[in-house]
């Protein structure tokens, strides 16, 4: 992703929601933006906020007051990351106590920025928290070796040893969205929208049924995941740490 000033003309807007509540400082922030060359979204309340964020395509970054109305904004948060969102979030609040900053960050927060506030800063913050996220995820080369088994991007294909793992289409994009987001817990709803394509508010075991068939294939034992393991509530993270041969590809 780059950022708007960096951008080539041919580039796509970063997407930018700004949720807040305060006419004036709304409609500043989203002219300010809209002239850096971001497309903006404001909304004023937790709900319209929340409806926004869990929508498809997902946000670039989200500057999210804390005091909207209806659902606040570590409310919007917390649902927010429960339902898979990932976007960058840079949290607006009049708060400036110590334990205010680290509610927010427990939920999620990428950064926090206290009123009145500078432009410059805000501006320079937003450009920060956007660069970091464009090189958030690890490089995971041409292939991608744990334990026995090896994944080769390319030909979307993996192996264990000599063998080639009978992996469905599903199941490979499955396995590499895990990889890329190595270390990370990533919720039902999260791989619902990214592998599937699907956003809203749904329920399904479809998501389970097919880590359990994937760890028929790649754990040493399925019924006590050693890489793809739960996490209870929200999803799955993969713990599995690459082999030196993995991390040689990546250089």
């Amino acid at each position: 992703m780059s950022l708007p000033n960096d951008a080539p003309s041919d580039a796509p807007e970063a997407r930018l929601l700004i949720a807040e509540d305060d006419p004036d400082v709304g409609s500043n922030l989203e002219s300010l933006f809209s002239r850096e060359g971001y497309a903006v979204r404001w909304t004023q309340s937790g709900e319209e906020t929340l409806q926004e964020m869990t929508t498809l395509p997902p946000y670039d970054l989200v500057l999210l007051d804390v005091k909207l109305p209806g659902k606040g904004g570590f409310e919007v948060l917390r649902e927010a990351r429960q339902a898979g969102v990932d976007s960058p979030v840079i949290m607006l609040t009049v708060k400036d106590e110590h334990k205010h900053k680290l509610r927010g960050f427990d939920l999620g927060a990428d950064d926090y920025v206290t009123k009145p506030f500078d432009t410059k800063e805000l501006t320079a913050r937003v450009e920060a928290v956007l660069s970091r996220s464009d090189s958030a995820l690890p490089d995971t080369g041409t292939t991608y070796t744990f334990g026995d088994t090896t994944v080769h991007f390319p030909d979307e294909r993996a192996t264990q040893g000599d063998e080639n793992l009978e992996l469905t289409e599903l199941e490979f994009d499955i396995l590499q969205y895990f990889i890329e987001h190595r270390g990370r817990t990533v919720s039902r709803e999260q791989l619902l929208r990214d592998v599937w394509g699907i956003s809203g508010d749904i329920t399904t075991r479809t998501i389970d049924r097919h880590v359990a068939s994937l760890r028929k294939k790649i754990e040493p034992t399925p019924d006590d995941p050693k890489y793809l393991k739960t996490v209870y509530g929200i999803g799955y993270k993969f713990a599995a740490e690459p082999s030196p041969s993995s991390a040689s590809e990546a250089e």
